[in-house]
């Protein structure tokens, strides 16, 4: 079951946290994956684990967000069969605590960079017969996050496109889902509390695992496993869902 042999896998942000789990997990599964980062250096340890493995993989260098990029990259990978558009940056803020700048840096990479994988895709997946996207949503579209608010702003387009997306192309065999976890284990998140809470790392690393009802963090690997679920063909009859991944976040916490 979820054999992902001969499927071509595009997944954006795939050389660290939770990319780089779904990346080495599809490649275990005998899909060729093609990881999409902002450098080739970010995609390195990933793509070293996977040949590692014996696994099939390749890096490109592309900046999400510009759809230049995007497409000479697609073009380059050529037809595929899956797309996991993970790729994503964070921000702490209200709305009134929100520059200008940085509210479009967030809608650059985290609403225009799926757009534009999305859009260099879909002739992609026809071409191939069909296909799967995962959006890599968040438990920020569905629930109020204190100082999120660019982030949650973002990944409710998310979830909003994901819907979108279903509509319009079940009728090619375009399947489009998205998952939306809660906090992460990730290097992603050890860098976000060292930086914005200096001093008080262990005691926010407490806090924010303690924010699940479960008692912890989510694990990548967990992610991944639910990412290759609804990637496969298992999972054919799946489509136009969001799939909170949360230790009880969502519908425990009161």
């Amino acid at each position: 079951m979820f054999s992902l042999q001969n499927k071509k896998a595009v997944i954006t942000g795939g050389g660290s946290g939770i990319g780089k789990a779904i990346a080495v997990l599809f490649a275990k599964q005998g899909a060729e994956v093609h990881i999409v980062e902002l450098t080739e250096e970010s995609a390195k340890t990933a793509v070293d684990e996977i040949k590692a493995n014996g696994g099939k993989v390749f890096s490109h260098a592309c900046n999400v967000a510009n759809q230049q990029e995007v497409l000479a990259t697609f073009e380059k990978i050529g037809n595929i069969h899956i797309l996991v558009n993970n790729a994503g940056i964070a921000h702490v803020g209200k709305v009134d605590t929100t520059p200008e700048a940085d509210f479009d840096s967030i809608m650059n990479v985290n609403v225009k960079g799926v757009y534009n994988c999305l859009y260099a895709a879909i002739p992609q997946f026809r071409n191939s017969g069909g296909g799967v996207i995962l959006n890599m949503a968040s438990i920020a579209a569905w629930v109020g996050i204190p100082d999120r608010f660019a982030y949650s702003t973002a990944k409710g387009a998310v979830m909003a496109m994901t819907l979108s997306v279903a509509k319009d192309y079940i009728n090619e065999n375009i399947r489009c889902n998205s998952i939306s976890p809660a906090r992460v284990h990730t290097p992603f998140v050890d860098g976000f509390i060292s930086k914005n809470y200096p001093g008080k790392e262990a005691e926010m690393f407490d806090k924010l695992s303690q924010s699940q009802p479960i008692g912890r963090m989510g694990k990548p690997e967990e992610i991944a496993a639910l990412a290759l679920f609804l990637c496969s063909d298992e999972a054919g009859f799946i489509t136009g869902s969001d799939y909170p991944i949360d230790g009880g976040f969502i519908k425990l916490n009161n």
